[in-house]
């Protein structure tokens, strides 16, 4: 379901040139992002939060498609934030809609890890899509 926002600027984000792990809190396994890797998918920013977590099988709504026009992706990052790209003027204008906003919300799809140190995500009760059309 990805696409394009022609209105987007283009991230000016350093892709990762190491391995690096990703926690989600309350799952119970961390697991390690290989950048040669990347990308795995198409949803989001190459490298993005999105990519890596749908990848790694972690359930996160995306209703855009990962194009930045909504807030369904909606994610803290609770350690490893300052390695992460920077959040654009689309980014926080989006993030202005979503609930629960913290000072370390980000939109998974626009936020993109450089691979210099872990990163730990919580992914808000609210967001957790227990049951999805593609299980049925």
């Amino acid at each position: 379901m990805a696409g394009v926002n022609p209105y987007l600027q283009p991230n000016p984000a350093h892709r990762a040139n190491r391995p690096f792990r990703v926690v989600v809190r309350g799952q119970p396994d961390a697991f390690t992002v290989d950048p040669a890797q990347l990308p795995y998918g198409r949803d989001g920013e190459p490298g993005s939060l999105l990519d890596i977590l749908l990848h790694h099988g972690v359930r996160l709504d995306h209703a855009c498609g990962g194009i930045c026009s909504c807030s369904t992706c909606h994610v803290i990052v609770r350690r490893g934030g300052h390695s992460c790209s920077p959040a654009s003027e689309s980014e926080e204008d989006m993030l202005d809609t979503a609930p629960g906003l913290t000072a370390q919300s980000r939109l998974a799809c626009q936020c993109v890890p450089d691979g210099s140190e872990e990163i730990e995500v919580e992914i808000p009760s609210w967001n957790r899509n227990q049951v999805r059309e593609d299980d049925l």
